[in-house]
């Protein structure tokens, strides 16, 4: 399926902005879509198990939360295999080369299919740029269970960075919005086992998604901002789980400058926090929040 072409670079090679419309990723999406997507993917399985409970064993039915491998081949080379629920392929198949700076800009694109082979889903991408140049394959295994390809050169670029935003947030805001966050989570509900993200501004929760690694999720978030190009400096990730370093790292990569979550942070991530800008909360619950990091004053009573 070819759907987009480079044809215009400046005289260093590099491709020439705005040469797709909007309309050219809503037809790319519209073709995986059309490939892989039409119907409903389902995110969980019945299961009848035995629970042991007061004393004894009886028969319980539970859901189980679905986990397919995503493998992402780059201009013809593997470059991971993500294991998710196989919720928004697209979207976070191009959420993580963004995040791990395969991609800079969604122009680079010029071929993208997604299909399942062998009880796995493959995200076929081609660029009209080497996205392998200057990179070494260092590969990291990082605190939160994701995958890194390159995680020193990630951290050394991110932490020349200053994260701007035209946003301020209320205390009470960011309370709704975890209240929010955790109404919408129903497969979490009935699974027990993913987590969620979203991108909100101050009264309104804008995406929701949910997959078994809170990376993923947010990854899924990043991949969909990136192809529309959605502008960001006005909005903020409102996240369940523990912000390690690679959270923190995705949601800089994509120039969002408020991260929430449910959870606590590393201490990597509230020193990278406070290098760069971003603000960042955590702990949340119970009408209280710990603030790691506001020197832009983003947080306003």
């Amino acid at each position: 399926m070819r759907v987009g072409r480079c044809e215009s670079k400046d005289k260093k090679g590099r491709v020439a902005p705005g040469r797709h419309s909007s309309l050219w990723y809503k037809t790319l999406l519209k073709s995986i879509r059309d490939v892989y997507g039409g119907r409903e993917v389902m995110d969980a399985y019945n299961y009848d198990i035995v629970e042991y409970s007061t004393g004894g064993f009886a028969p319980t039915p539970i859901r189980s939360i679905r986990e397919v491998p995503l493998t992402i081949r780059l201009n013809g080379h593997e470059v991971v295999t993500l294991l998710c629920t196989g919720k928004y392929p697209e979207y976070l198949a191009i959420g993580f080369l963004k995040s791990d700076a395969f991609l800079t800009s969604p122009d680079q694109i010029t071929d993208f299919v997604i299909r399942e082979e062998g009880g796995r889903i493959i995200a076929e991408v081609e660029t009209c740029h080497d996205p392998w140049k200057g990179r070494l394959m260092e590969r990291s295994i990082t605190s939160g269970c994701g995958k890194g390809t390159n995680f020193g050169r990630n951290v050394s670029t991110i932490s020349r960075r200053r994260i701007g935003g035209e946003i301020t947030v209320k205390p009470q805001q960011i309370l709704d919005l975890v209240e929010e966050l955790h109404r919408r989570s129903t497969l979490y509900n009935s699974t027990r086992g993913c987590h969620n993200s979203s991108l909100c501004v101050p009264d309104e929760m804008l995406i929701f998604r949910e997959d078994i690694g809170r990376h993923n999720a947010i990854d899924m978030i990043c991949g969909e901002c990136f192809l529309n190009n959605e502008s960001v400096n006005d909005k903020m990730i409102v996240s369940t789980g523990r912000v390690a370093s690679e959270i923190l790292l995705k949601v800089a990569r994509i120039g969002i400058p408020i991260l929430v979550s449910t959870a606590v942070a590393t201490s990597f991530s509230v020193e990278l926090a406070r290098q760069i800008g971003i603000t960042l909360v955590g702990n949340v619950k119970n009408g209280k929040f710990w603030v790691y990091n506001d020197q832009q004053r983003r947080i306003q009573i």
